[in-house]
C-alpha cells in the first residue's frame, strides 16, 4: 500500500486490523468516535468481532472476558470514558491479561470539553484503579508513529501479558496526515496462550482467570512477581527521542502534540542564536529517566511543556534529581499553544521556575 491521507482516528482503526485485533468492544465518546465507527464497518468484513457495548464499564469487562479467552482485543475511549474503565483495567492488569487501550484525550476535569488536551497523564501513568499495577503507556507524536506503535502494541501486550495504553490527544485523532501502513514494525515471538479459557483439549485441568487472592501471602507473592515483570519492561521497552541536547542552553521536555509545537519553537529560538534541545518521551511509562543524565552542563534550565496544568512535571522533577532548575509552561482546557508562546516561555524562564 502506498502512502495515503487519513484522519488520525480512522488510521488507528485500520492499524488495529492490520495489527491482528480479533475483537473490539467500545462505547462512543467525542473525540474518538471515528475509531469505533470505522471498525463497525470493517471488522466483520475481516472476520473480526465488533460490539458497541451499553456502557464503558460493560465494554472494558467484555475486553476482560475476551482477553481471558485468548483473543487479541482492543477498546478505545476518551477521558471520562477511560475513567469509567479504571476498575476493569486494574482487574485485567491483576489477572495478567493482554489488551490494547486507545485513549484520545479531551479537556477536563469532569465532562470538561471536547477539545485536545494532555490532562490525562496522571490517569494513564498512575491509574485510577486500585493496587500496585502498571500499564505500558505510549505517547506518539504523529499519526504515522501512532499506527506503528499500535501495530506493535498487540505483540507487546501478548509478550508481557499486560495492558498497553496508547495515549493521544484529540488533535492527533482529528487531524489528517499521510501514512504508510506497510512500514515494518518489530515482531516478537509470542508464546502460546496456555492460560486462556479455551477448554481442556490442549492442556490438563481447568484454567481460571482471576485477580482475587484471599491468602495475603499468595497476594504478596503475586505482587512481587508483577514488580519483577515491570522491571523487565523498564529495562526493555523504555523509548525516548533526544533532540539537539549537545551544548543546549535549555532543554524542553514534551510529548505528543506538545512536542510538535516545541520542535517549531526551537527552530525559532535557533534562528535567534539560542540553543534548545528536546527530550521527547515516547513511553510515559516506563518513563525515560536516564535521558536526563544526558543533559549537558551548558544547560541553564529544563522547561516542561504540557497541554495541562502540570502533570508530567512530577516525573521531570524526579528524573532531574535537582541538577538543573525546572520551569513549567502549560495551557489547559483544550487550548493548543502556538510555538511563539513556548519561545516566550524560554526567554522568560526565570519567572517560570518551579519553587
Amino acid at each position: 500500500m502506498a502512502k495515503i491521507l487519513m484522519k488520525g482516528n480512522e488510521a488507528i482503526a485500520l492499524a488495529a486490523i492490520k495489527g491482528g485485533v480479533d475483537a473490539f468492544f467500545g462505547y462512543p465518546i467525542t473525540p474518538q468516535n471515528e475509531i469505533p465507527e470505522y471498525l463497525s464497518k470493517h471488522m466483520r468484513a475481516n472476520g473480526k468481532v465488533f460490539v458497541q457495548a451499553e456502557s464503558e464499564i460493560a465494554a472494558i469487562n467484555m475486553v476482560y472476558g475476551a482477553a481471558g479467552a485468548g483473543a487479541r482485543v482492543m477498546t478505545s475511549s476518551s477521558s471520562p470514558g477511560i475513567a469509567l474503565k479504571q476498575e476493569g483495567i486494574t482487574y485485567i492488569a491483576g489477572a495478567e491479561l493482554p489488551c490494547v487501550i486507545v485513549s484520545v484525550m479531551r479537556g477536563g476535569p469532569g465532562l470538561g470539553g471536547i477539545q485536545p488536551s494532555q490532562a490525562d497523564y496522571y490517569q494513564a501513568t498512575r491509574g485510577g484503579g486500585n493496587g500496585d499495577y502498571q500499564l505500558i503507556v505510549y505517547a506518539p507524536e504523529t499519526i504515522q508513529e501512532t499506527i506503528d506503535i499500535l501495530k506493535e502494541s498487540f505483540d507487546i501486550a501478548d509478550y508481557y501479558r499486560n495492558p498497553v495504553l496508547i495515549l493521544v490527544d484529540g488533535l492527533i485523532g482529528q487531524m489528517m496526515e499521510s501514512v504508510d501502513f506497510d512500514k515494518p514494525v518489530k515482531k516478537r515471538f509470542i508464546p502460546g496462550k496456555d492460560y486462556a479459557t479455551t477448554g481442556t483439549r490442549n492442556h490438563p485441568g481447568r484454567n481460571i482467570i482471576n485477580s482475587l487472592y484471599l491468602d495475603p501471602q499468595e497476594l504478596e507473592n503475586h505482587n512481587i512477581q508483577l514488580q519483577k515483570k515491570y522491571q523487565i519492561i523498564k529495562n526493555n521497552e523504555t523509548k525516548v527521542e533526544e533532540i539537539n541536547l549537545q551544548d543546549a542552553e535549555y532543554v524542553i521536555v514534551a510529548y505528543g502534540t506538545m512536542s510538535r509545537i516545541a520542535r517549531s519553537a526551537i527552530e525559532i529560538l535557533q534562528s535567534e542564536g539560542i540553543k534548545v534541545g528536546i527530550i521527547r518521551p515516547i513511553t510515559l511509562w516506563p518513563y525515560p529517566k536516564a535521558s536526563f543524565d544526558h543533559i549537558p552542563t551548558t544547560c541553564k534550565g529544563i522547561l516542561c511543556c504540557e497541554m495541562s496544568m502540570g502533570q508530567m512535571l512530577d516525573d521531570v522533577l524526579i528524573s532531574n534529581k535537582g541538577r538543573f532548575e525546572v520551569g513549567f509552561f502549560g495551557r489547559a482546557g483544550g487550548m493548543v499553544p502556538e510555538p511563539e508562546e513556548v519561545v516566550v516561555a524560554i526567554k522568560d524562564f526565570k519567572n517560570r521556575v518551579v519553587k
